[in-house]
């Protein structure tokens, strides 16, 4: 069928992979593909290795957890044109993957790559320098995904992200910020804010929206302002842990758009597909369709 480049993260989630690996690539051998498997070396490797070798693929796999999925689409945008994709998930959350109905066993994932269905996915371009698959965000909670040892995340799962995000309750920060899109003006002071595409964050289905579509060009936006009340923090909090109808609170703002701009007063931490994204007092974010294809099996 054509070259297979399958890059894999030897560390993600409990290191799984690492038994299952010759499973997989059997696979993919015995569907007629010339694989080459490149094992990670450390942070961006997985970008790099897209961005130098995917252009030689005819199929690009990835396995891994969001972070490493992210880094590997960011060096696929690079190329002219580029090839498919393929994920399988071996992280701690693995959010997209949910979105995309990606199961977690691998082997099954392997199988749905090869005998799937291409599906486009929206990208996000974050300053218009970096690009993120699923979610980027400040504030509060959002540096447990980058803070969080890859050991703790190995030996408790999800588990890890809920235990240090409740560390953060305790250091709550605000934030000046200007918000600007078709859609909306925002002012003020926040504590949290988000801009994504997928279903879950963190493992949590609350946060977003049941109607999320993937390729349509939008982006869901949930900004919250800094509570005033204690009745407005357990609003907050009731927002954020909801997996059932959704209900509108006055701190709490969500909306649909494909582009947007925020500006801080001061330098902010943003949190890009679970890692650091640096620290950035404007930031423009805009939406591009359609512009990866992942074997799926939806």
């Amino acid at each position: 069928m054509g070259r297979l480049l399958f890059i894999v993260n030897p560390r993600a989630g409990k290191a799984q992979v690492r038994s299952r690996l010759l499973d997989i690539v059997d696979i993919f051998v015995k569907s007629g593909w010339q694989v080459e498997v490149h094992i990670t070396q450390g942070p961006l490797d997985a970008m790099e290795t897209a961005a130098r070798r995917g252009g030689e693929a005819d199929l690009v796999v990835c396995s891994g957890g969001d972070g490493t999925l992210s880094e590997t689409i960011s060096g696929m945008v690079r190329l002219e044109k580029p090839p498919r994709l393929g994920y399988i998930p071996a992280g701690s959350t693995n959010d997209f993957a949910s979105s995309l109905r990606i199961p977690s066993q691998m082997t099954k994932a392997a199988g749905i790559i090869m005998e799937g269905t291409p599906y486009p996915v929206d990208i996000g371009y974050f300053c218009r320098e970096r690009t993120f698959v699923y979610v980027a965000a400040f504030g509060m909670f959002t540096e447990v995904s980058y803070m969080t040892p890859q050991e703790k995340k190995n030996l408790l799962g999800h588990q890890a992200y809920m235990l240090e995000g409740v560390k953060s309750l305790a250091n709550i920060k605000s934030y000046f910020m200007k918000l600007e899109s078709d859609e909306t003006v925002l002012e003020g002071e926040f504590v949290f804010g988000m801009v994504t595409n997928t279903v879950s964050v963190g493992g949590f289905k609350g946060l977003v929206k049941k109607d999320v579509a993937l390729n349509d060009g939008l982006f869901e936006v949930l900004m919250i302002r800094t509570p005033r009340t204690v009745v407005e923090l357990k609003d907050i909090l009731a927002s954020m842990i909801l997996k059932g109808e959704q209900h509108e609170y006055e701190c709490v703002h969500r909306f649909k758009t494909s582009s947007l701009k925020v500006t801080f007063q001061e330098p902010v931490d943003w949190v890009l597909d679970g890692e650091f994204g640096g620290s950035r007092t404007e930031v423009e974010i805009e939406n591009q369709s359609k512009k990866i294809e992942i074997m799926t099996a939806i």
